[in-house]
């Protein structure tokens, strides 16, 4: 992520993009207090690229109690960060979304997902590119399986998108990335905002999707 942004993109977007981003909307909406949390609290796995983003996204939703980065998909037991943004572990950058079905359904979001990400791409999210960004929605029960693949299929009906690249396939384990990736985008909300900005997501995700 900021490993790959090179200084001329830095320099691009600089203090002025920066200051527009912190200041529109004040900062980013927190998630619902871990404290609330559920006895029925539910999860639900996803990878749009990368997790600051999409980890992000997911804590604005209502209904979401947090959001956890972290790597699936893949063959290699306890997988860390330099090994996973190497490739060859067959892993992806992805999110386990802590959330109330109560107030949020499955069915929401998957949907919210779709419109947080670019399915149209193979190995690839905004300007992170490799098979450990590939994006994907990974089932942990049938009616999952059925609810994803169902929305997948409508979106191609629709015709908005000729081909969709996302893989909709049964989670395998989930390995919780390390503490200063989770919650990067408080953490570290000026780099984090660089990056976002410089990666070019909310321009792509407008294209795809409309402005929110």
């Amino acid at each position: 992520m900021i490993r790959r942004m090179v200084l001329p993109l830095l320099v691009a977007f600089g203090v002025f993009a920066l200051g527009a981003s912190l200041n529109s909307g004040g900062s980013v909406m927190a998630a619902d207090s871990p404290a609330a949390k559920p006895e029925n609290a539910a999860t639900a796995i996803f990878a749009g690229g990368c997790f600051w983003c999409v980890e992000a996204d997911f804590e604005k939703l209502p209904g979401v109690i947090g959001a956890e980065s972290g790597y699936t998909a893949g063959t290699k037991p306890n997988p860390n960060y330099e090994q996973v943004s190497a490739g060859g572990t067959g892993h992806t950058e992805a999110v386990r979304v802590i959330y109330d079905p109560a107030r949020v359904s499955y069915a929401q979001l998957v949907d919210y997902f779709w419109r947080h990400i670019d399915p149209t791409v193979k190995d690839k999210q905004f300007c992170d590119s490799g098979n450990q960004y590939r994006s994907g929605i990974y089932w942990q029960n049938e009616g999952e399986r059925k609810v994803a693949e169902s929305s997948r299929d409508a979106l191609l009906a629709s015709g908005k998108f000729k081909e969709i690249h996302t893989e909709i396939v049964a989670a395998k384990t989930f390995y919780p990335a390390e503490e200063y990736h989770q919650d990067y985008y408080r953490k570290n909300p000026v780099r984090y905002t660089y990056y976002r900005n410089g990666c070019g997501r909310d321009n792509r995700v407008d294209e795809l999707w409309g402005r929110k």
